[in-house]
């Protein structure tokens, strides 16, 4: 027996009826003999790791432009808060946490330079729209590995696909990252807000935190615990109609006060303005641009490889790609 072997045995003993298991997986596009060691679940997951889009993630920005200091979250970062806490909700539930984790850790590799602002961009310049969650799908598909994709199994593919958007999770696992996903920005991107002096621990939404907690340990402790308490012996991951409307409170007051508040309005204006330059110059000399994205205007036009090519930026490439392009040489030593 395999060691493979073993851990789907040992699946198959311990996980919940309605868990998905890496033997029953419906497997690749590309069919491949199986890993002596790892299961088809762990062998995307340590795909996605060595994978250069997720390499990419740590200089992408998450909420903050370029902050002063050390200790705001990146993409990356918000990325393994993500993984951190679906593995324990999948755990607790008895789920597959394999395939948790590995959705959990490609969930976020299509997203663009500049966090959201620049996805609002791309959405723009885009004849058919840019959504993150697509384009993750589509950098495993298609984009990684020179274009040949990572190849990764059915179930962790629409796992990345569904973790934000209209169409729901059609795992448990899944449900896990979507809901993991919430919980992570919104306590972290408070927390973040917080050290900014964008927010004021006075101005927090009372009603919110009598529910939750008054700390960011206690917010995502009284989160994590009551989807474990209210999705035990259920196939559907669920809250508390408390604690779900003091999450959702606390979502629009971070929309209301941070993501739409106006505060960085200057900062979104020159991100906006920079891609709209480099869109513009890339659909003018797509030659410029890296070989595996000329040949993918070939196949899919020039408008979505110049997209491609743009959301693989992290900040400091668009910015410095900018500046070489637009800027006089002699103001680029400043």
């Amino acid at each position: 027996m395999t060691v493979r072997e073993r851990l789907e045995q040992q699946e198959a003993l311990l996980l919940a009826p309605w868990a998905t298991h890496a033997a029953d997986s419906a497997g690749r596009a590309r069919p491949e003999a199986p890993c002596d060691l790892r299961t088809a679940f762990q062998r995307d997951r340590d795909r996605i790791i060595h994978c250069k889009a997720f390499r990419r993630l740590k200089f992408k920005t998450q909420v903050f432009l370029s902050p002063e200091g050390d200790h705001y979250r990146t993409r990356l970062t918000h990325t393994l808060e993500v993984a951190q806490v679906a593995r324990t909700i999948a755990r607790a539930l008895r789920l597959n946490e394999d395939l948790t984790e590995a959705i959990a850790l490609g969930h976020d590799l299509g997203h663009t330079p500049y966090g959201h602002i620049g996805e609002r961009t791309l959405n723009d310049l885009l004849p058919e729209g840019f959504r993150h969650n697509e384009q993750s799908l589509r950098v495993v598909d298609c984009l990684e590995n020179d274009g040949r994709g990572l190849n990764l199994t059915a179930e962790v593919r629409s796992g990345i696909l569904r973790h934000s958007g209209p169409l729901r999770p059609e795992s448990p696992e899944a449900e896990c990252v979507r809901k993991a996903d919430r919980i992570a920005y919104l306590n972290h991107d408070l927390d973040d807000a917080l050290r900014a002096g964008i927010l004021k621990d006075f101005e927090l939404p009372g009603d919110c935190l009598r529910v939750l907690g008054n700390s960011h340990r206690s917010r995502i402790n009284t989160m994590i615990t009551d989807v474990v308490r209210e999705s035990a012996g259920r196939p559907h991951l669920a809250m508390s109609p408390l604690v779900q409307e003091a999450m959702d409170g606390l979502r629009e007051f971070m929309f209301q006060r941070v993501y739409r508040d106006g505060w960085r309005d200057p900062e979104e204006a020159r991100c906006d303005t920079v891609l709209r330059h480099l869109y513009d110059h890339f659909c003018a000399h797509p030659g410029e641009m890296p070989e595996e994205f000329v040949l993918i205007g070939y196949r899919d036009g020039i408008e979505r490889s110049v997209c491609d090519y743009l959301s693989c930026m992290t900040d400091r490439f668009a910015t410095r790609k900018f500046t070489e392009l637009f800027l006089p040489s002699s103001f680029q030593s400043f």
